[in-house]
């Protein structure tokens, strides 16, 4: 039967409802013949042939029955809705009102993808997907507007993620909600520099025990803070990211590299800890969740075989990992850190070391690449200009041979390494006494071209291969003992990837940008959705 190119999008809808009936031994070679059959580039028997290894191999039966597979988001990146439902301004709203420029393709999220209206429609997507948790977040400025619980709280915001939450719980899908997703409160910058002042862990703490009251009897696994480092770094380092300060004033109107990322991360620390002690002490025995923190799990591999970069490939882990681990696990900085940051690095009194120390149940990994670090000569004279001049290292994705440490995608600087996840995982176990971990974000993208017809845009083999290496990688660092409980893949829609605007695609569903945000799953959805079941016939 021969179809035009108007209903070849029908086409391609059936096409993917019969190979989601199919068992997940048959899927490739089924989509395959389909495809030729009906004459859509889908492009797969050759990339299946050329991959196909034992990596690529990897089953949902090769993990534990009570290891969770899910999807993530974060609500400034999907929710929309901004101005309304009683939401308040964050650092987010106003650093993009104020630098619309820095976005790539001048937007913002004003309606992101419309989730916050569109929940429901969102939540059967996850249904139909198949995963056994959703990890989400919360947006601080909808359930507390001015960041305060003495400015009062949201009601519209508290019945919206009620629903929510009761719609994961009737589909059999655990809740993983984050409280604190790079959406602080504009108001608490305003009112006192936001991170840049002690006074915000109280105020987190209030906001975090709206939340553990109101949903910890559905919602049994928080993360508090997402990315520390990002936060940290981009926001107050390299100004490159709200509240934008740095110490170059070509770039930033105020800041000082070399003192407020430490600054802020100790105060991110210590807020964690808040919550997180709060949770535990007060209702952590009736609700029985638990808690943990969600951190950057990029991995250095050294430039050489060199003992410098050795020391530089180490050093680089702890200024990035090691900065919140080493409190996490022992109550202190890393003492590289110390010797080279010295007074510039705050000091945790005896108090805030036990706060700090052990607080947490899991530690949420959130790994995309890998990179080289490359030594540069230590001069302890040296000028301290900033956080990422501190470490004395060149980070490069190329090594000292000219190749990079792995193939790059379409949209983003993310070189495919899988190695890495395994050895950052190890080391975690290792180095931090083998806590329990959840994969929290792991993602590859393309970039957004509206000039692919929808069968192309929707044929995203290199997104499945990326999952199945990782997992691959995932399985491994299991069998080597480590800890690891869960799997979450980022993102489960395309959405607003922060400076990058709507040019970059990390979704299992594709969202039609010009036909009202419409959801449609990419073939990687479907093959999610078979992973998952295991084999076992389920429609679509």
């Amino acid at each position: 039967m021969a179809f035009s190119s108007t209903n070849s999008n029908w086409v391609l809808h059936i096409l993917v409802r019969i190979c989601a009936m199919l068992s997940l031994a048959c899927t490739f070679s089924v989509l395959a013949t389909a495809s030729r059959a009906l004459g859509l580039p889908l492009m797969v028997e050759s990339q299946i042939a050329l991959n196909f290894d034992i990596e690529t191999s990897i089953r949902r039966t090769n993990f534990p029955s009570d290891f969770l597979f899910g999807a993530s988001t974060a609500a400034l990146q999907i929710e929309g809705s901004t101005k309304s439902e009683g939401r308040a301004r964050s650092i987010w709203d106003t650093y993009l009102e104020n630098h619309r420029d820095k976005v790539i393709d001048g937007s913002n999220m004003d309606t992101a993808i419309d989730s916050y209206k569109r929940y429901k429609e969102d939540m059967e997507h996850l249904k139909n997907l198949g995963v056994d948790a959703y990890r989400f977040s919360i947006s601080w400025t909808r359930i507390l507007p001015d960041g305060t619980l003495s400015g009062g709280v949201n009601q519209e915001a508290i019945d919206h993620y009620n629903k929510m939450i009761d719609m994961l719980i009737e589909y059999g899908i655990k809740p993983f909600a984050t409280l604190f997703h790079f959406d602080s409160p504009q108001a608490l910058d305003e009112k006192y520099g936001g991170f840049l002042s002690s006074s915000i862990v109280g105020d987190f703490q209030d906001y975090s025990e709206v939340c553990f009251r109101t949903f910890g009897d559905r919602v049994k696994n928080w993360i508090t803070i997402n990315e520390p480092l990002m936060i940290a770094q981009l926001g107050y380092d390299l100004g490159i990211a709200p509240p934008g300060r740095c110490s170059g004033r070509a770039n930033c109107e105020a800041g000082n590299s070399s003192t407020e990322p430490y600054i802020v991360s100790h105060n991110l620390l210590l807020a964690h800890a808040a919550a997180a002690r709060l949770y535990k002490n007060k209702y952590q025995a009736k609700q029985g969740g638990e808690i943990g923190i969600s951190l950057v799990g990029q991995y250095y591999e050294p430039y050489s075989e060199s003992l410098d970069d050795k020391a530089a490939q180490e050093r680089a882990l702890d200024f990035q990992l090691g900065w919140y681990m080493e409190p996490l696990v022992y109550g202190d900085y890393p003492n590289i850190m110390r010797e080279l940051v010295k007074d510039r690095l705050p000091i945790f009194t005896e108090h805030e070391k036990k706060l700090v120390k052990d607080s947490f149940d899991f530690i949420g990994i959130n790994y995309y690449t890998s990179i080289y670090a490359k030594a540069i000569p230590i001069d302890p004279n040296a000028t301290h200009t900033s956080y990422t001049d501190d470490q004395f290292i060149y980070a490069t994705a190329e090594s000292k041979d000219g190749e990079l440490i792995g193939p790059k995608f379409e949209g983003m600087n993310i070189y495919v390494y899988p190695e890495g996840l395994q050895k950052v995982l190890e080391l975690i176990k290792e180095k931090y006494q083998s806590p329990k971990i959840y994969i929290t974000e792991n993602g590859i993208t393309e970039a957004r071209n509206d000039n692919r017809g929808l069968v192309e845009a929707l044929d995203d083999l290199h997104r499945i291969e990326y999952i199945q290496r990782h997992l691959y990688r995932v399985h491994k660092a299991i069998k080597n003992g480590v800890n690891v409980r869960g799997y979450f893949y980022w993102s489960l829609f395309d959405s607003f990837e922060w400076l990058g605007g709507y040019t970059i695609r990390f979704g299992l569903y594709y969202i039609d940008y010009k036909d009202n945000l419409k959801r449609i799953p990419k073939v990687s959805s479907m093959w999610y959705h078979h992973f998952l079941q295991g084999g076992r016939k389920q429609a679509y």
